[in-house]
């Protein structure tokens, strides 16, 4: 069953807050994970109420399969695709316009602590960090294929590691000698160029940086935000939680703008043409209690933004 053994749900109270469910509306979380999230929202609605969500990873949707909560509610929708195709999905189940969305574009703890899945810096396991299982591209396939100077730009802009080019130079000499193939080894070969002291730090960007090439996360997510404006209903909200400064920053320029540029219109008069209004004019962060709870909640960050 869904539980939050497999992921424990980052900033809930404060996300459902933001929100603001209307017992008889239509809701989607396009990141339905372990569940968390999804379990509190359908709490929250009545007979009325609807809820759909997206998720594209086979365990998840094997999981939420199995969970009695998920499996008898004639009000919710599982849907498994990337959310990159929200707009589509939604027409197709008649679900136009909603009344909120949800994004909350961490991995999971389950992905996370699945050796087999290649996410963590602190397990043994193929080189993979595959969202979608079905999907051709791996972090292997990134180390030992790209070119150096893409490998920079991935190394630059998804991980913002300052020496990417050196860095990318040594893959290329090092694969050359033997390809990358499990995420023991890529530690090893990436902590001799760690900043001293913050060597899990570093890495973590390393791993940050491949996880996102591999599963295109940041054209998945402008595609997302570009289509949850079409589908929300005047008044809805969005609320995305997200880890990384390109994410968050993408989100708080969407929200303040209404396009990814952040680039804000305005009228003669010199008034503010954004389609949203903002929920919250600063991200909000998780309590110190949740940090001590779930330590990997400490970079998540919450934005939500009602449409006029």
């Amino acid at each position: 069953m869904c539980n939050d053994d497999y992921h424990d749900p980052v900033l809930l109270g404060e996300s459902l807050e933001g929100l603001c469910i209307i017992p008889e509306g239509t809701y989607v979380d396009v990141t339905f994970g372990g569940g968390g999230h999804s379990r509190r929202i359908l709490s929250q609605l009545g007979d009325k109420g609807r809820l759909l969500a997206f998720d594209r990873d086979p365990d998840a949707l094997q999981r939420a399969s199995q969970d009695p909560v998920f499996n008898t509610d004639s009000r919710f929708t599982l849907i498994g695709e990337n959310f990159r195709y929200l707009k589509n999905h939604l027409r197709f189940y008649k679900a136009v316009p909603v009344n909120g969305i949800l994004a909350d574009l961490g991995v999971s703890s389950h992905q996370f602590d699945t050796p087999q899945r290649g996410f963590s810096i602190r397990t043994d396991g193929p080189l993979d960090m595959r969202m979608d299982k079905e999907g051709s591209l791996t972090a292997a396939t990134v180390l030992n294929t790209y070119p150096q100077e893409r490998l920079a730009d991935i190394f630059f802009q998804f991980g913002e590691i300052p020496f990417a080019r050196k860095l990318a130079f040594e893959v290329e000499k090092a694969r050359a000698e033997k390809a990358f193939s499990n995420t023991a080894q890529t530690v090893d070969f990436f902590k001799k160029f760690a900043p001293r002291g913050r060597e899990n730090k570093f890495l973590a960007m390393v791993f940050q940086s491949l996880r996102i090439e591999v599963n295109g996360e940041m054209e998945n997510l402008q595609e997302f935000l570009k289509q949850s404006l079409d589908v929300l209903a005047p008044g809805g909200r969005l609320a995305v939680i997200s880890y990384h400064s390109l994410e968050d920053r993408t989100v708080k320029n969407f929200m303040r703008s209404g396009n990814l540029q952040g680039e804000i219109e305005k009228d003669f008069y010199g008034n503010n043409l954004s389609p949203f209004e903002l929920v919250t004019r600063k991200a909000v962060v998780p309590a110190q209690e949740e940090t001590e709870r779930n330590p990997r909640s400490r970079s998540a960050r919450l934005r939500v933004a009602q449409k006029k």
